[in-house]
């Protein structure tokens, strides 16, 4: 049986007024990115400009496709690529606390005897409904690539030579899709991303990446910090499986810091 194995890389937009001013956006409030958010992506842009991605997908928010418009303006495999706005990438709705400081939400949180990430405020949405988004989506995107580049790249895929569990990470952008055809990029939210950073590992039974442990995965990802995973896809009668996911990195943010 033949496989595919593709590199996926998110991203989080970059910073806003409302990130720097410590208040809850999710999806009510459509803000754009501050100074030193188009910073951030530029600098995002500049770290993933020789990077090669064969599909770009984005949330339909204004903050997260600024970004993944500037990181695309950099990359010149991108040029001739159509970025795909997906509402099902959009930030977790946080309710009536939207607009409110992000202190406020935990706060409510510590009342009601949960952990800040697992609670609802009311009119928000689940952790579980935002998991539904995701898995959604994966599932959308995964039957793409399948359609689009199974014909020409799965026929003798083997696992790529750039294997996380056996190749050091060097630091370098292209980390773990350096021998990886198909590589996507999807710019979303960090309340999203940590959800589907949860997904892969509780459900998809990613192992963790050497000297990192669970409260380092399931923490919110910085603005435009980047999580890359390898999927490995299967054909099947009623479409295209995920077989096995690895975790390359998460959360990285050297070309912030520079």
């Amino acid at each position: 049986m033949t496989s595919l194995t593709f590199g996926l890389t998110l991203v989080r937009h970059g910073e806003t007024q409302f990130n720097k001013d410590g208040l809850l956006q999710g999806q009510t409030i459509d803000s754009p990115l501050s100074e030193v958010g188009l910073q951030q992506a530029e600098a995002a842009g500049r770290y993933l400009k020789d990077v090669k991605f064969s599909n770009v997908f984005v949330s339909d928010m204004l903050r997260a496709q600024q970004t993944a418009e500037t990181i695309m303006k950099h990359n010149s495999s991108c040029a001739a690529l159509k970025l795909v706005s997906n509402p099902l990438l959009k930030e977790r709705s946080f309710g009536i606390t939207e607009g409110r400081p992000v202190q406020e939400l935990r706060d409510m949180a510590k009342a009601a005897g949960s952990s800040n990430p697992d609670f609802t405020p009311p009119g928000g949405e689940s952790h579980a409904q935002v998991k539904d988004r995701v898995k959604e989506f994966l599932e959308l995107m995964l039957q793409q690539i399948g359609a689009e580049h199974w014909q020409e790249r799965g026929q003798n895929e083997t696992a790529p030579s750039s294997d996380p569990e056996t190749c050091p990470l060097e630091g370098k952008a292209d980390d773990g899709v350096r021998n990886v055809p198909v590589h996507v990029l999807v710019v979303s939210h960090g309340a999203l991303i940590r959800v589907a950073v949860h997904h892969f590992v509780e459900e998809l039974h990613c192992p963790l990446p050497q000297g990192s442990d669970k409260a380092h995965m399931f923490s919110l990802c910085p603005n435009t910090g980047l999580c890359r995973f390898l999927l490995t896809m299967r054909k099947e009668d009623d479409g295209f499986k995920v077989s096995e996911t690895r975790c390359v990195f998460v959360h990285r943010g050297d070309h912030v810091k520079q």
